[in-house]
């Protein structure tokens, strides 16, 4: 299959560290994982620790369900979804942060829409011809209490030696300033990678953040740039590129499906927090892999 990026796109991604491709991901598809993800927490059940999403202060968060979602399908509360009585303030449809983080290979319909030939020749467009599917995330950024993500690297939590990690990014519904959208900065992913984060122990001990590098991580209210982008657009990042969402105070949902790779040559370490059990192996979003 011939490339489908132009070298135009190419040349952008590999000097800002992000492109987004529009018209990507068709409405069916959206439409399809939008029913399917409602339909998944609509039957899901939490336990009695449940687990709420953030990027802050990760060792808070990473009890049983979190470190044990690489190889299922978890839903993981809003930090705002419940009262002071640890109650939920709204219905659970519209408290959940997100779904993960192996729905792309649990979930049929998750699994026809990332095991794609058009996003497999995309990976190998930018480099990435033996990517592998290692997680995947479908985001509800609810309103009015769509969480922060603060700035990260990808790298920081999906670590690979050398480092391959790439975020593939579909927006489901329109995302905007309002209700959330990514704010990257561009050529940010030159600079170093500034910390990891790491297991402890054995088990669900917990982790922790390893500094790597001092240099602060951009200012969003800086050196960032909006990613305003309507539905079906595909976004890519860099596992180095900076980026960023503001909370969501607006009415309108702002719904993403995101997909991480990894290069097949790459060593991934059993430090890492995502780990898979040793019968569900990474599978190859090309498909060479199949018998």
């Amino acid at each position: 299959m011939s490339a489908l990026l132009t070298d135009e796109q190419i040349a952008s991604f590999e000097r800002d560290g992000f492109i987004a491709v529009p018209d990507f991901m068709d409405s069916q598809t959206r439409a399809s994982i939008r029913e399917r993800a409602i339909d998944l927490v609509d039957n899901w059940e939490p336990s009695g620790e449940n687990t709420v999403f953030t990027t802050e202060e990760q060792e808070r968060v990473s009890n049983h369900e979190f470190l044990s979602s690489g190889g299922r399908i978890w839903c993981f509360f809003e930090e705002e979804a419940f009262d002071e009585r640890g109650e939920l303030r709204q219905a659970k449809e519209l408290s959940i942060n997100k779904i993960g983080h192996a729905q792309h290979d649990l979930d049929d319909v998750f699994e026809r829409a990332t095991y794609t030939s058009d996003l497999a020749q995309i990976a190998a467009d930018i480099g990435m011809a033996d990517a592998l599917a290692l997680q995947s995330m479908y985001i509800f950024k609810q309103p009015g209490i769509g969480g922060e993500v603060s700035c990260h690297q990808d790298g920081t939590f999906l670590y690979t030696d050398p480092l391959t990690v790439t975020g593939f990014w579909f927006a489901v519904e329109d995302a905007t300033i309002d209700n959330g959208c990514l704010w990257a900065a561009p050529g940010g992913h030159k600079p170093p990678l500034r910390k990891v984060f790491r297991r402890v122990g054995s088990d669900d001990e917990g982790t922790v953040f390893e500094d790597l590098d001092e240099t602060p991580l951009p200012d969003p209210a800086k050196d960032l740039v909006p990613l305003e982008v309507p539905a079906g657009t595909m976004v890519i990042l860099n596992g180095k590129l900076p980026h960023w969402s503001d909370v969501n105070r607006s009415p309108v949902s702002r719904h993403a499906y995101t997909l991480h790779c990894i290069s097949a040559s790459a060593t991934y370490p059993d430090w890492n927090w995502l780990q898979r059990p040793a019968d569900m192996p990474l599978r190859r979003l090309d498909r060479s892999d199949r018998q």
